[in-house]
């Protein structure tokens, strides 16, 4: 162990004696009856010593008011260097910060709120592509195709005969079955209206939501069409972070988690740093007689005062 380190962790004779300097610049910078009891110091280095004391203050338990003093070398006068407010051992302390991206949750999203979308959101793709292959996910890329190749599978396993009972051949449901009409009975006229009506209420243009929303729903990212006659006003929200997601909403509805409401831009990249290695930088080793404030003196009068 070095000298020098010796008397760094040593706290300086002057500067512990310190502490009505300390505490009064500790009163000074907070709040009347706010500072309370010497604590206990730590030398920070040679001639450098914090003294700390207990804050009384409301809301920081725990805490301590942190005044560094300092000395110069062989000066009899200690200075005042720093006042801080820190946090002790046992202090009581705010929660760790989180992303804001990382709190949200599904149904946090209220009228006038905006929900950011970043530029490179793996829920979004582009509409269109200037290029003749087809998309990753398109059913005829050959992406899909080895996938469904790898995934090949009985999808109702067993024989024929141990299925639901076959119409018998020639009938009109047979002939429905072959269609793709597979259902005895269908929505009528009237439900379609009273179901459009129901809809449009829970998540139509005039809910608060959609009157705060910057954009409709047509024009959504996150819209998932639907097919039928309904599908000319209404779709299936994708968006998890939105109120309506899983619902069928209309196109006239809206909400703040719209895909293009508020695109957030990639972050700067900065410049790589460049270190030019054949500059020297010149440093006087003594600084010039006339750069400073005190005027230069000559060798007799410093002899006069008994300097060497």
């Amino acid at each position: 162990m070095s000298a020098a380190t010796t008397r760094s962790r040593t706290p300086d004779r002057l500067c512990a004696e310190a502490v009505d300097l300390a505490r009064a610049a500790a009163e000074e910078a907070a709040a009347p009856g706010v500072v309370g009891e010497h604590s206990g110091l730590v030398s920070e280095g040679d001639r450098v010593v914090t003294h700390f004391f207990e804050c009384k203050e409301m809301g920081y338990r725990g805490w301590r008011w942190a005044v560094t003093v300092a000395r110069a070398s062989r000066a009899k006068f200690v200075t005042l260097d720093e006042v801080v407010l820190l946090p002790g051992p046992d202090a009581l302390l705010a929660p760790e910060w989180v992303p804001w991206s990382e709190r949200l949750r599904p149904g946090d999203l209220g009228p006038g709120d905006l929900l950011p979308t970043d530029q490179d959101d793996l829920r979004l793709e582009p509409g269109y592509l200037a290029e003749d292959a087809p998309a990753p996910n398109s059913p005829v890329s050959e992406e899909m195709v080895e996938l469904a190749e790898a995934e090949d599978a009985d999808v109702t396993p067993g024989t024929p005969a141990a299925q639901p009972t076959v119409p018998s051949r020639g009938s009109i449901a047979a002939v429905a079955e072959e269609l793709g009409l597979r259902r005895a009975r269908v929505l009528s006229r009237y439900g379609l209206h009273i179901a459009a009506d129901r809809w449009e209420e829970g998540f139509g243009a005039k809910t608060p939501m959609a009157q705060a929303a910057p954009a409709t729903c047509v024009s959504c990212g996150f819209l998932a069409p639907i097919g039928g006659s309904l599908g000319q006003a209404f779709g299936v929200c994708a968006n998890e972070f939105s109120p309506a997601d899983g619902r069928v909403v209309s196109l006239a509805y809206g909400c703040g988690g719209h895909s293009e409401a508020a695109v957030m831009p990639k972050p700067p990249q900065p410049p790589a740093p460049v270190i030019d290695e054949t500059r020297v930088d010149p440093f006087p080793l003594r600084p010039a007689p006339d750069s400073g404030s005190v005027p230069a003196t000559a060798d007799e009068e410093t002899a006069e005062l008994g300097h060497s």
